[in-house]
């Protein structure tokens, strides 16, 4: 297991990502853009960084930061909250890559999204071509591709479905709102203790030049879903609009199954 790993982005999946990399015994360094946070990164065991992706990579000791054998390259692509996601978000990998190119990071792994999918109203695979209908889908879509170009790091590619579990309450998301349309669409979602786990079985395996699907096995309609998370966290569930045409995907995770050998400690997610 590559004993050396830097992790740019230590959120809602970064922070305790690194936390049981450490426990594992392994050398975790760990990237904030605020300074406020680097004790919070420090009391998991994680050496912390201060670093700030923008066209070029900055901060203070950044050389010592990418010293490391992987590279977990989880910063946020900013969705709604940034209009020009498709320009700046590519812009931001790009000046990693070139930043990381002469040293001695070998392999990556690139946390992507399902979002690379379009509402096809079918099952989709890693084999399905992307056809993404949100500007930060496609944002994604040209980071892949560029990725892709590379045969040094190593990049395998995480297409995470809905994100649920930690600090992120999933009965909060929909709570009270009133006719909430596509309630019979089916759902795309992970828990973030199988997040951990594959990025874990991905580095365990050494399993690199792969993109995998990371999705629960089972897929509740939205409707099901939301309104159980909400009363089980003591919120008002939300009401769906009765009847309208659907728009969804139903997202495969077969192959992360095959490959890794995976099962998924939450593979329903009426059980999160």
């Amino acid at each position: 297991m590559i004993q050396r790993i830097s992790i740019l982005g230590c959120g809602w999946l970064g922070l305790p990502l690194g936390a049981a990399l450490v426990r594992r015994g392994c050398e975790v360094k760990g990237s904030t853009t605020r300074s406020g946070k680097l004790e919070q990164i420090r009391e998991r065991g994680i050496e912390p960084y201060l670093i700030k992706v923008g066209d070029t990579v900055e901060g203070p000791e950044k050389e010592s930061f990418f010293d490391s054998g992987l590279l977990i390259l989880n910063i946020p692509p900013g969705g709604r909250r940034n209009p020009e996601v498709e320009e700046t978000y590519p812009q931001q990998v790009k000046a990693v890559m070139e930043h990381i190119q002469s040293g001695a990071v070998e392999y990556l792994i690139f946390i992507s999204s399902t979002s690379v999918y379009g509402e096809e109203n079918r099952e989709v695979d890693e084999e399905d071509k992307p056809a993404p209908n949100t500007p930060s889908g496609r944002a994604l879509v040209a980071i892949e591709r560029f990725l892709a170009l590379y045969k040094r790091p190593r990049a395998t590619i995480l297409r995470m479905g809905g994100l649920v579990g930690g600090s992120r309450k999933a009965g909060r998301f929909l709570a009270g709102k009133k006719k909430v349309p596509n309630g019979d669409a089916p759902v795309n979602l992970v828990h973030l203790e199988d997040c951990i786990g594959i990025i874990e079985a991905v580095i365990e395996q050494q399993a690199w030049g792969h993109t995998f699907n990371v999705c629960a096995d089972e897929h509740p309609t939205r409707a099901e879903f939301y309104t159980a998370q909400a009363q089980k966290q003591g919120f008002e569930p939300p009401t769906f609009r009765a009847g309208g045409k659907l728009a969804y995907k139903i997202v495969s995770n077969e192959k992360v199954k095959k490959v890794l050998g995976y099962v998924f400690r939450y593979p329903d997610p009426m059980g999160f």
